[in-house]
């Protein structure tokens, strides 16, 4: 059994993790830590130093990150919300310069999430401390989030072989369902549905991973249509500041948004995910249904998922 995911120990994209180690070694451990978080926190990683260095604004990645390394024992040595702007970056600094400032400082773990795609692939390149993306800029990558959102659906639906999943909305700039898509071309039996205006469709080197890597899907306008059949819905927000924009109540360009009608064709058992934040694509009215997951499972794997890696990469012995 594989102990250790490809590329160790930077986690910079999905296709890093093989199927034998998501279902022997991180779905298991990330169990472990939920324990551990509910009975208080260990020591672990006591002495463990992380920094935080985020380009663009977080609320979820960034907390989780910070507050798993509470719960384990470590410490956050320093953290921006805004590094573009609040660093030497805004005065023309590189990425590559920065994180070789960082690495003189000693920290054991450096979550970074870049304002351009494949930030993470070049800081691993000249860091000697471990590099952990927390998600690249479209059409990048959040591999991170794509481990929390495969255990999320785990937990409530048992298995993802087999999975019917349907993606909605802005694609073409979503990085999370970038990532997701790579993590399930690794299971059997997968469909996925494409749901999105046409000029914000999922991108085709993702599409060529996927016809690689046998997964069937197809591509629609209406969520309605694939609301009956699908285990899962994973809406997305109109990444604006990629410069997506589509008005969502246009009928001819098709249906977007995840409400009441939409929720009353879905399965009993289904499940809707989103990565948040949540601007008007999911009403409101729809976040206390059972099947909601998104400020709820979602969260709550996205901290133990983060609690697993951590302890993963800095105590791989614990």
């Amino acid at each position: 059994m594989k102990t250790r995911f490809e590329g160790w120990p930077h986690i910079v994209e999905a296709q890093q993790f093989s199927r034998e180690w998501i279902e022997g070694q991180f779905l298991p451990l990330a169990d472990h830590m939920q324990e551990i978080f509910e009975q208080g926190g260990s020591d672990i990683l006591g002495g463990k130093r992380m920094v935080s260095f985020f380009y663009e604004p977080s609320t979820r990645t960034r907390m989780s990150f910070e507050r798993a390394m509470d719960c384990l024992g470590g410490r956050v040595m320093f953290s921006s919300d805004n590094a573009g702007e609040f660093s030497s970056a805004s005065k023309g600094e590189t990425l590559t310069d920065t994180i070789r400032v960082i690495n003189r400082y000693r920290p054991d773990v450096i979550v970074l999430r870049y304002n351009q795609e494949i930030g993470a692939e070049f800081a691993a390149k000249v860091s000697r401390a471990p590099i952990i993306s927390a998600g690249d800029r479209a059409p990048g990558q959040h591999p991170t989030q794509a481990l929390l959102d495969l255990r999320t659906i785990f937990k409530r639906r048992g298995s993802i072989d087999g999975l019917r999943i349907a993606m909605a909305g802005d694609l073409l700039n979503g990085r999370t369902v970038r990532s997701l898509c790579y993590l399930l071309g690794k299971f059997k039996g997968i469909d996925i549905t494409f749901v999105s205006p046409g000029t914000l469709q999922m991108k085709p080197d993702v599409k060529g991973y996927l016809n690689r890597h046998n997964v069937s899907f197809r591509e629609l306008i209406d969520i309605g249509e694939a609301a009956e059949t699908a285990d899962v819905i994973y809406q997305t927000r109109t990444q604006t500041e990629c410069g997506s924009d589509f008005n969502k109540s246009d009928r001819n360009l098709g249906r977007f948004i995840i409400n009441w009608e939409v929720v009353g064709m879905m399965k009993e058992d289904a499940i809707i995910m989103h990565p948040l934040p949540r601007v008007d694509e999911i009403t409101t009215d729809v976040d206390d249904n059972s099947r909601a997951v998104y400020l709820t499972d979602q969260i709550d794997s996205g901290l133990f998922t983060r609690m697993a890696l951590l302890q993963m990469i800095l105590d791989p012995h614990a």
